[in-house]
């Protein structure tokens, strides 16, 4: 039985590893908690003279630094002065340079989010009439590349160490008071502490790079780390590097002080710990519900403690279920059916409580039904609750095995026997050994590693002899496989973009759009539906090109990407070009913003001469899968 835990061990890593490369490179960039909603000039308008300013609008209040909005000229020379403030409400203006000269310009932005997610993006406008720039808007991303990936792999790194510490520590006062002496649960509260304390220091570090540059070079820059520390995010996570010191006193007394009191005399004990490691832990809590989602929106008041409740539970329940399965395959002292009993209600206790608040931030979070489907939020919750389900299922299959489980895990008669001759002939070989070598140094060192291997050995066996016990280490094991890959969606859940908001920015962009499509001459728009497929995984859809007003000179086009079942399709490129077949003209290329998901737009589209033009649409999937699709249309 013992030679299966290191191989099973070894499974429960990688899949732990597996499962966080897979969510965390299929995440991308973080995903943009504050939508922009609109902005005056708007994407691809001509406007007769330059305006004194340009504003943006977001969907929640954001935070901004130095250059955060930018505006470049046709050769990417700034015109703008450089003073970003606050119009009123979630607007936000920088004043440009006087006497502006005819042409595109550029509008790039870069700033954080209320719930701490860097949020960047860049449109284009024309004074006079549109003309070429030299200023690319495809590369405009934030909280992507190595840093991006390090600081999702951090954030993943510092909740599985909270709901270690944690978890185990709750389980050690609440269900099993002897564990406070078992070394493999010392080792695994320490662990967690360890990797939090880590995690914290490293999005420290990479929190002034993640939001802004997003280079490597920059995660040592002393200049960004001091404006970290004046940020809500950066607050936060100082007061979590603090509470972790306190927690560290914690765990000392835990382990120490604690399990060198007599039964009796660690009751009292047991209360104060109780509750300094409650007001502890809630605290630890509280740094991520005032820097994140619970922060921002809808009732914040509420929002906040309820989501404190809910990483609480979470810890008492994943974290206590960690330390059961090390106390199940680490520790020499049997665990009692009593203790497993215990943690048993109090993972109940927390499946309720988890219920209760997930319901309340999922209709927080999502506002709509149609949200579940629709966004990539809704997609993941339905992936979470998925997999709680499961952990559920499981666990009720270890309360089965629990509830036949020996108290002690007593040997059988003749394990017992070969256990007693086992010690019998040590001592005989220790009685003779004495007496042949008296003081014998080296001999008195060897027979006392056979006393502790005889020792060791029957206690495994001690441990292993319940076949009951047996299967409730598997079903355990396999508890927290599927714990290592919720806590991974979990995480992916906390960057990406919460229903409410994708929805609403998407009903802010379709209104824009309307109204602009309003004023020009709709009666001669085109719309074009293509149909696409480009043979990988999920590679089917349609793809919608709008052109507004359709007519020679400067033309606004819309690029929709959606599923057969008329869902936004996240795609990671869309190209179109223009060819003019009859007169040898094009194909002229045309590489659209990416406005929202499934949403791509461009502004001052030049077609030079009426006819029947050729409209094709090149849709990436994947880094391999792509194809073209084309129509003709008449223009002018």
């Amino acid at each position: 039985m013992t030679q299966t835990i290191a191989p099973r061990v070894r499974v429960l890593v990688l899949l732990l590893l597996a499962a966080t490369g897979l969510l965390l490179a299929g995440a991308g960039p973080a995903s943009a908690h504050a939508a922009l909603t609109g902005s005056d000039p708007q994407q691809g308008t001509v406007v007769d003279k330059a305006p004194d300013q340009i504003s943006l609008t977001f969907s929640e209040k954001v935070a901004m630094s130095d250059g955060s909005l930018r505006v470049l000229d046709p050769k990417g020379k700034r015109v703008d002065q450089g003073k970003d403030s606050n119009v009123s409400g979630t607007t936000y203006a920088v004043q440009l340079h006087s006497g502006l000269p005819d042409g595109t310009y550029t509008v790039t932005y870069q700033v954080v989010s209320e719930d701490s997610h860097p949020v960047a993006g860049a449109y284009t406008f024309s004074i006079g009439a549109p003309s070429r720039t030299s200023v690319s808007v495809s590369g405009q991303t934030a909280g992507g590349g190595v840093v991006g990936w390090l600081y999702g792999f951090g954030r993943y790194v510092s909740y599985a160490g909270f709901a270690v510490m944690i978890g185990g520590a709750a389980f050690v006062l609440a269900c099993w008071q002897r564990g406070s002496g078992v070394r493999a649960v010392q080792r695994t509260v320490v662990s967690g502490w360890l990797a939090l304390t880590g995690a914290t220091l490293l999005l420290l570090l990479l929190r002034g790079s993640y939001t802004s540059t997003g280079s490597v070079g920059d995660i040592f820059d002393l200049n960004l780390l001091g404006q970290v520390l004046q940020t809500k995010t950066g607050a936060a996570l100082v007061s979590r590097l603090l509470l972790l010191a306190a927690a560290a006193l914690f765990i000392a007394v835990l382990f120490g002080a604690y399990d060198k009191r007599e039964d009796e005399e660690k009751r009292d004990l047991t209360f104060g710990l109780a509750i300094g490691g409650t007001v502890v832990a809630a605290g630890l809590a509280a740094s991520w519900a005032m820097a994140e989602h619970a922060s921002t929106g809808l009732q914040t008041g509420i929002a906040m403690p309820v989501d404190v409740i809910h990483l609480l539970a979470v810890a008492a329940w994943l974290g206590g279920l960690c330390t059961l399965l090390v106390a199940l395959y680490r520790a020499d002292t049997p665990i009692e059916r009593a203790a497993v009993s215990r943690f048993s209600t109090l993972a109940f206790g927390s499946v309720l409580t988890l219920v209760a608040t997930g319901i309340y931030q999922s209709w927080r979070q999502l506002g709509s039904w149609s949200a579940f489907t629709e966004t990539r939020y809704g997609q993941l919750l339905l992936v979470k609750i998925g997999l709680v389900a499961l952990l559920v299922g499981i666990a009720w299959i270890s309360r089965r095995w629990t509830a036949r489980l020996g108290d002690t895990g007593v040997l059988t008669t003749e394990e017992a026997e070969e256990a007693d001759g086992e010690e019998t002939a040590v001592r005989e070989k220790e009685h003779v050994g004495a007496k042949a070598s008296g003081a014998d140094s080296a001999r008195a060192a060897q027979l006392a590693r056979q006393r502790a291997a005889v020792d060791t050995a029957r206690r495994k066996r001690q441990r292993d002899a319940d076949p009951d016990r047996f299967g409730l280490r598997r079903s355990v094991l396999a508890e927290a496989g599927v714990a290592v890959v919720l806590l991974a969606v979990t995480t992916v859940l906390t960057q990406t973009e919460p229903g409410r908001t994708e929805q609403e920015a998407k009903a802010a962009t379709s209104s824009s759009a309307s109204s602009s499509s309003s004023s020009a001459d709709s009666s001669a728009a085109v719309t074009l539906d293509m149909p696409f497929d480009t043979g990988g995984e999920d590679g089917k859809g349609v793809v919608r090109v709008d052109l507004n007003p359709a007519r020679v000179g400067a033309n606004e086009m819309h690029v929709y990407v959606e599923r057969p079942n008329g869902r936004a399709f996240d795609v990671p490129e869309v190209k179109v070009s223009f060819t003019l077949e009859a007169k040898g003209i094009g194909p002229l290329p045309v590489t659209p913003d990416r406005i929202t998901t499934g949403h791509w737009s461009a502004g001052g589209v030049q077609l030079p001469m009426a006819g029947d033009w050729k409209i094709a649409v090149t849709v990436r999937t994947s880094d391999i899968d792509q194809t073209t699709v084309s129509k003709n249309a008449q223009i002018g």
